[in-house]
């Protein structure tokens, strides 16, 4: 379909488009082109406007500000008749405009009164072909002025020079607009056209740009703490890398004003799906073109969650996984090289050796790089799950249905899944929503560590998914933004993937093949249930100390006690399966099988042995293999051994764990006093290696023999 810019001034296009595609009797009809007079007018929504500024506040609830409370300083490219920069500075009532320019004038506001410069604002917004010269000059604070860019001079007042850390009171507009990019501030918000930032060895003729030759900066002269890129092209992707770099807060354009494009993609599928039913009788075109609008509330709503998630994916893996996942990033940009899907070289991601240098110097892919390679990653699993037979699962109608609004799903649920674009949208929500949640090297690595296709994995992971109700866990973490640090925030989720990478792993080594979600989810439900609720009661005496523990560290990071005890039971859960299939097999309750499993864990040291196992450096693949062999092979053991002792046990509904561990333990003699000897010195080393920890596999594995 073609996508249009779906505002006032080019709404006529897609009109165009639109009455050729019908006279052509094209298939899409008026789906063809979005926007239009039936369609969403992307300015009257601000969608591309609100889109980014999800992605900004973000960015200052990194920060610890909250810009929807708080006053915040702002400069801008644009002006109010704009869409992107118009909507933009309506999105916070809080918003000090200190400077902002575009084609014809400059303006400046050294100390403007929030209220009555949004009200202004406002009024400009809905005055036709507005400029900044139609702002009124008595509202405008001291030393402030609106000044045509055509003026050869301008006289500046002490205030706008003590703003613009000017020393002359005299500049050209091309120096006082550059004084603007270097002045200090908040936020840069760009709803211009044109590129002003380049980096620093880049020279003007490679931007190719050369309108604003005279005023474009460097990025390392941006003294803003954070940018919101509602324009395309504002800054050169090496600009953005070199500012991130600094210390600045920014993705990239193709994220931040992304919305516009997915209010048409949103539009369009709608569209396909109402005109089947025009085309029946069971609707008007009226009718259509009405409902359209009543929906408008709600497909906003989908569209800015999508640039919530995706700018919540990128401070995930900037601020916690970045350092520790460079050497996996290098490997995957690596591989969709290889691929011929990504161009390391066009899209200005690092060479190896320049990862390599970053990763000795503790550092990783910047947010910039992050936003690149996450859309070669989401691209990439979208194509291989929809050449699967994975979106024709009936268990996930659930990605098909909640694409749409929820009038649709009400009330045209059936037509909804006989959608011609139904496999598709699943493709898409689906690695929407592993990405986003998993992180950018969650299926590349899994592949590495089991040879599964990606949807198998996808499989794997809507099945732990739904198994532990991941869903409504991040969900909840969602409800304390601007309420906790966000780096607690972060955390709490990397805690919830940590138990969701657990559990797809788990069933992609030891659930039934071929893998199925219904079969799996109803045989693990009911058990796994049991063992979320029952497992605080269930502790042995060490667990109980390492989890107060963790709910302390927890608490530090600014939880309640009881926010705190819930998010630091997720490390516990990651027995559940095990715990699971091992009552499912012996038909005992979980109660018991838990209770046993966890005395078993202690009994043989295994908790120490997972501790060591996850304190040894992972720098490389080889590395991180390594470890995880070592961790799956004691949950393995953990499991068998529970298995073993129940089955040795005799008439074991009768017995207490602990004498059954006993029992078990004096028929393994002489194994088990080598073994004892063996973890007393691993726990005397302050550092162990995966050769030491393989040896003392290998003595547990010839005690279960």
């Amino acid at each position: 379909y073609l996508v249009v810019a779906a505002d006032k001034g080019t709404a006529s296009f897609s009109d165009i488009a639109n009455r050729l595609s019908l006279e052509a009797d094209f298939w899409l009809g008026d789906a063809f082109a979005s926007g239009g007079s039936n369609g969403y007018d992307h300015k009257k929504m601000a969608i591309t406007a609100r889109g980014g500024w999800e992605c900004v506040k973000r960015h200052f609830r990194e920060l610890g500000k909250d810009i929807q409370k708080e006053p915040f300083t702002v400069i801008g490219v644009g002006d109010m008749a704009g869409d992107v920069f118009g909507n933009g500075m309506l999105q916070s009532k809080q918003t000090k405009l200190l400077a902002a320019f575009n084609h014809m004038h400059i303006f400046l506001d050294p100390n403007p009164d929030p209220a009555k410069s949004y009200a202004e604002r406002q009024r400009l917004f809905n005055l036709p072909r507005s400029g900044w010269n139609d702002y009124d000059s008595k509202l405008i604070s001291k030393g402030g002025g609106i000044y045509p860019r055509s003026q050869k001079a301008i006289d500046l007042k002490p205030e706008a020079m003590k703003m613009l850390k000017l020393r002359k009171s005299t500049v050209s507009p091309d120096e006082l607009i550059q004084a603007i990019f270097k002045m200090d501030a908040d936020l840069l918000w760009n709803g211009g056209i044109g590129t002003f930032f380049k980096a620093t060895h880049e020279d003007h003729l490679d931007v190719g740009d050369r309108t604003n030759d005279q005023i474009r900066i460097n990025a390392t002269q941006l003294n803003v703490k954070v940018v919101g890129e509602g324009g395309n092209l504002g800054f050169t992707q090496q600009a953005r890398i070199e500012f991130a770099q600094k210390g600045g807060l920014l993705n990239t354009d193709a994220v931040d004003n992304s919305a516009g494009v997915d209010c048409s993609d949103h539009e369009v599928n709608i569209k396909i799906l109402l005109d089947r039913i025009v085309a029946d009788g069971r609707l008007t075109e009226t009718q259509r073109n009405k409902l359209l609008a009543e929906m408008t509330d709600d497909v906003a709503q989908h569209v800015l969650r999508d640039n919530y998630l995706q700018s919540q994916l990128i401070s995930f893996e900037a601020n916690l996984r970045a350092v520790p996942s460079a050497d996996t990033h290098r490997r995957l940009i690596k591989r969709l090289e290889r691929g011929g899907i990504l161009d390391r070289v066009v899209e200005h991601l690092p060479s190896d050796d320049e990862m390599e240098q970053r990763r000795k110097e503790g550092k990783g892919l910047t947010r910039p790089e992050l936003s690149v390679l996450m859309a070669y990653v989401k691209m990439e699993l979208y194509s291989t799950i929809l050449a699967s037979n994975l979106p024709d699962d009936p268990m996930l109608k659930d990605y098909l249905l909640t694409y749409f609004p929820a009038q649709l799903q009400k009330k045209y649920a059936a037509d909804i899944a006989a959608h011609p674009l139904r496999r598709e949208i699943v493709a898409t929500g689906l690695a929407n929503k592993i990405v986003n949640r998993m992180g950018l090297s969650f299926v590349y690595r899994l592949r590495d560590e089991t040879g599964f296709t990606d949807a198998t994995i996808a499989r794997a992971f809507v099945l732990g998914k739904r198994l532990y109700g991941l869903d409504d866990e991040w969900a909840a973490i969602e409800t304390l933004d601007n309420k906790i640090p966000a780096l607690t925030q972060l955390k709490m989720f990397d805690a919830i993937r940590q138990l969701g990478e657990h559990a797809t792993l788990w069933f992609l080594r030891h659930g039934r093949t071929p893998l199925s979600i219904s079969d799996e989810l109803t045989r693990f439900k009911e058990p796994v249930r049991n063992i979320i609720e029952l497992l605080p009661n269930h502790m042995t005496a060490d667990m109980k100390k390492r989890f107060q523990s963790r709910v302390k560290e927890w608490m530090k990071g600014g939880l309640s006690e009881k926010q705190a005890a819930h998010i630091a039971l997720a490390a516990n859960l990651s027995a559940g399966q095990d715990i699971a299939q091992t009552a499912l097999n012996t038909k005992l309750d979980v109660a018991t099988v838990m209770d046993l499993h966890f005395r078993i864990g202690e009994k043989l040291h295994l908790t120490v042995l997972h501790a060591k196992a996850r304190q040894i450096p992972v720098q490389n693949f080889w590395q991180r293999v390594a470890s995880q062999t070592i961790i799956d092979a004691l949950y393995t053991f953990q499991k068998d051994v529970t298995a073993q002792v129940i089955m040795e046990s005799g008439d074991r509904r009768k017995t207490k764990p602990d004498d059954l561990i006993s029992h078990w333990i004096e028929q393994k003699g002489p194994s088990l006093v080598l073994f004892e000897r063996l973890v007393g010195e691993l726990k005397e080393q302050d550092k162990v290696d995966h050769a030491m920890l393989n040896v003392a596999l290998g003595h547990l594995k010839s005690i279960t023999t």
